[in-house]
């Protein structure tokens, strides 16, 4: 039974993920890197620590923190941002894992994303090959294949799609702008909410061992989904190229549906 449950990283994800499950009756712990953002997650039920993680895990109760049955690692790889995340992501999470493996966590939920897969012009499910065509899908897919091998913690996988809710507003994302290509492309988006009841759905059932798409069941193209978020925000509505070549995937949320027994609170990217 697990009581106490440790969030590395609480930040768009981890913070309301962290109140939905103190407010269920979990000893919950979270982590940030700053420091002015720990009286926030204090406030939301969740105890705060401050943890950094570079070739080590660093931090001044960090043993404390890692005192958990089930860690739940939610540091995103930086992507465009980082120029080297192919080869500093891992290590990150290396660092975590091998930090915690004589430790009291027994369960991990990897987040990841649906970026391990390429655009390959058809739908994808969780037993394709993955194929990423970014630096950070790449570094995503070494670390998916290094906690598969584990037998302590034993690791669930989260392939989520695009993020959406809360802060996350997507009728700014591409409001105004020309030319946008792609727009006849299926999109592969999940809302907050669903992030948060599928991570809730595995803890509850014991789904170890896993890997899951966590993304919403119907797939618009680019151009409905961004210009009616435009629109609903009072914002201009991005144009978009015409006759082009598409590259896409469709990402199928059936396994999770299936396995889990999970209904989608938002299964229509359209009513975001």
């Amino acid at each position: 039974m697990i009581n106490r449950i440790s969030i590395l990283g609480c930040g768009w994800l981890g913070l309301p993920l962290g109140a939905a499950l103190a407010q269920k009756g979990y000893e919950v712990k979270g982590s940030t890197t700053r420091p002015e953002k720990l009286a926030a997650i204090r406030q939301q039920g969740i105890e705060p620590y401050l943890i950094q993680v570079n070739e080590e895990v660093e931090g001044p109760q960090k043993e404390s923190f890692f005192d958990a049955g089930l860690l739940i690692l939610n540091i995103p790889p930086g992507g465009r941002r980082n120029p080297e995340v192919e080869q500093q992501y891992p290590q990150q999470v290396k660092a975590v894992v091998e930090h915690i493996h004589s430790g009291a966590i027994e369960y991990l939920i990897f987040v990841s994303s649906t970026s391990v897969y390429g655009d390959e012009n058809r739908e994808v499910t969780e037993a394709d090959e993955p194929a990423p065509s970014t630096a950070s899908g790449r570094a995503l897919v070494v670390i998916e294949r290094y906690l598969a091998l584990l037998e302590r913690p034993r690791a669930t996988i989260l392939r989520l799609g695009g993020l959406v809710g809360g802060n996350r507003q997507p009728g700014r994302f591409l409001a105004g702008k020309k030319d946008v290509p792609n727009g006849k492309a299926p999109v592969n988006l999940v809302h907050l909410d669903d992030c948060i009841g599928v991570i809730e759905a595995v803890i509850r059932q014991r789904a170890w061992g896993q890997t899951f798409n966590v993304c919403a069941g119907l797939h618009p193209t680019r151009a409905e989904f961004y210009t009616a978020q435009a629109k609903k925000q009072g914002l201009a509505p991005p144009t978009f190229r015409a006759g082009e070549q598409l590259a896409y995937k469709i990402v199928s949320n059936g396994k999770v549906r299936k396995a889990l027994g999970y209904a989608f609170r938002w299964p229509d990217p359209m009513g975001f």
